[in-house]
């Protein structure tokens, strides 16, 4: 059996050889829960990982990847994005400490936090850490004094904004403000090497990222004039990693590439990064919760419906809710219905259901509705794409408990891909200690059960 990340230093990770899957890894820990106290888990596929890289690879080639630490802090997901080369979006200094412990050079490290503390910038001054975003005159100051040799980029607000994105804060220096913090930051001696302009993932006009790009230019003129040189763009992040976005994002892209090539060529020497998040480690982990408590409401009750109706709505409780792993919910992500860990027959009844977590708080539900079977306390519910802002401790100390441990998993042929894209267990990996995977008795047990 695999023991818990927490347990020991370095992370084991379970090796599926053979026909085995990631479901009898989730059958295994649900069956020794079920044994014990019925706690909630990850699972965490780390060749998904590996593969989303490929598919960035494919898609984007241009444009270098920098993984937004704070969407999943795991310090497996660090140590493989790290050997994948990525670099890393940091915002206090947790996350600084935490890549550098992955011996991550400071030049692959941006210390992206809007409003920074004075002790931090300086912590990344005494780390050799210079790549730092700023956006205001304030800001500017505290760096100079506190960071001279900081490189910044300059976070840039888009001035056609999303018109559908009306409750999330924009933050940046607006294109006509840029010109005077630019003068005012070469006043002060610090060094501005370029621009970063973030596109909401919720905007899905392609126009955005076309103002973006010549806003960027903007700049980059701005700051040459100055006598700043201007060699990095950030385009910001938004992926959210879904089986077709990339794809479809691709469209959005080829109008974003076109205007990348129209106003910083190859022959200009600017670099060109990008933020994703979300994309690498979403689908790479699933989440599996136990039913802790339920109740029956008549569905004119739970809907205000003034007409009558016999079909019960069940509502269920989880050992797992939006203070703490479903904590997405709080990041305008839609988390979707989960599936049930129990054989039922396909023509079972579903009912209208609601699914909450145990803080009996009324904004703690994590599903308004959807379709199940009837389940019983101790019953097993999984969710997939799991692992954007789901890691972090818990928002509300009632659930008294800490987070769910993380159980992880590689495939052999996932194992050997990532070696063929130069990825080495020796040299990179050095914190991974691989595990084969076998049944334990209980799933032996139930296997034999089963009639042939």
């Amino acid at each position: 059996r695999m023991k818990d990340i927490t347990d020991e230093p370095q992370y084991s990770v379970g090796l599926l050889e053979g026909g085995m899957a990631l479901c009898d890894m989730i059958d295994n820990h649900i069956c020794e829960q079920s044994l014990s106290e019925k706690n909630a888990f990850f699972v965490a596929d780390l060749g998904v990982i590996m593969r989303q890289h490929v598919r960035w690879r494919t898609h984007m080639a241009h444009i270098r990847p920098y993984y937004t630490v704070r969407i999943n802090s795991s310090p497996a997901v660090i140590e493989v994005l790290a050997a994948l080369g990525t670099g890393f979006i940091c915002t206090n200094k947790s996350e600084l400490k935490l890549v550098q412990s992955h011996s991550i050079a400071p030049e692959d490290i941006i210390y992206s936090g809007v409003c920074k503390q004075v002790s931090q910038i300086k912590y990344a001054a005494k780390n050799g850490i210079d790549l730092l975003v700023c956006d205001n005159e304030a800001e500017l100051r505290k760096i100079s004094r506190c960071h001279p040799n900081a490189k910044l980029l300059l976070q840039l607000s888009t001035e056609a904004s999303c018109p559908d994105n009306e409750i999330s804060m924009t933050f940046g220096c607006s294109l006509k403000d840029c010109r005077h913090l630019l003068e005012k930051a070469k006043e002060l001696g610090v060094q501005v090497v370029g621009v970063r302009s973030h596109i909401s993932s919720s905007c899905e006009d392609d126009q955005m990222y076309v103002h973006a790009i010549s806003d960027a230019r903007c700049v980059f003129d701005m700051g040459e004039e100055i006598g700043f040189n201007m060699k990095i763009l950030d385009i910001g992040g938004g992926f959210s990693g879904s089986e077709t976005e990339l794809e479809l994002v691709s469209v959005f892209l080829y109008a974003l590439i076109s205007m990348v090539d129209l106003y910083f060529p190859p022959s200009s020497g600017v670099s060109v990064i990008a933020e994703p998040g979300r994309f690498f480690v979403s689908s790479a982990f699933t989440l599996a919760v136990n039913i802790i408590s339920k109740e029956v409401v008549a569905r004119d009750q739970a809907h205000d419906d003034p007409s009558p109706n016999d079909e019960p709505e069940f509502q269920y409780y989880m050992n797992e809710g939006v203070y703490g792993s479903f904590a997405s919910k709080h990041s305008e992500t839609l988390i979707s219905a989960p599936s049930v860990h129990k054989n039922t027959s396909l023509d079972a009844p579903v009912f209208s259901s609601s699914l909450w977590g145990p803080s009996g708080d009324d904004l703690d539900q994590v599903v308004e509705h959807c379709l199940l079977p009837e389940l019983n306390i101790g019953d097993w519910l999984m969710f997939s794409h799991a692992g954007a802002y789901s890691l972090g401790q818990p928002l509300c100390t009632a659930t008294d408990s800490p987070p769910p441990p993380v159980y992880y998993v590689i495939s052999s042929r996932d194992w050997f891909e990532m070696q063929d894209t130069g990825v080495t267990h020796e040299a990179t990996l050095k914190n991974f200690s691989l595990v084969p995977y076998f049944l334990n008795s209980c799933q032996t047990e139930a296997a034999l059960s089963v009639p042939a």
